[in-house]
């Protein structure tokens, strides 16, 4: 199962790949990019399983990369692992097509509780 994990924060896509072993997924092919042009280059090449996207980043935000992942007809479980988690945050990710929304700071535990029936 391939997963694309988008963050500016190199320590952040580490610690998110870090949490995915210890929330017990192991065998998975995990790629970085750094930001959400990248991935929707990334994405557009070879559609991964799911990708895993920070909501604040330059270039492109993770809101506009699923938009612009939508708007390509791209079918991809997407979700956020953010410290943005109001309401409406939630609203506009989940009316823009996303999956699931993680709040950061996050554990091993809120990876499976979400991941879960996506992750096999």
């Amino acid at each position: 199962m391939k997963v694309l994990v988008v963050d500016d924060s190199a320590t952040m896509r580490m610690m998110v790949v870090s949490t995915l072993r210890k929330a017990g997924f192991s065998g998975l092919d995990i790629e970085q990019a750094e930001d959400g042009k990248i991935a929707l280059d990334s994405i557009i090449k070879s559609v991964p399983d799911i990708v895993l996207a920070d909501w604040n980043m330059p270039n492109m935000t993770g809101i506009e990369l699923l938009e612009a992942v939508r708007a390509e007809e791209i079918n991809v479980t997407f979700g956020f692992i953010t410290t943005e988690s109001t309401a409406s945050v939630r609203k506009q990710a989940i009316e823009s097509g996303a999956s699931f929304l993680i709040s950061k700071p996050f554990t091993a535990e809120s990876f499976e509780k979400a991941l879960g029936k996506f992750i096999n």
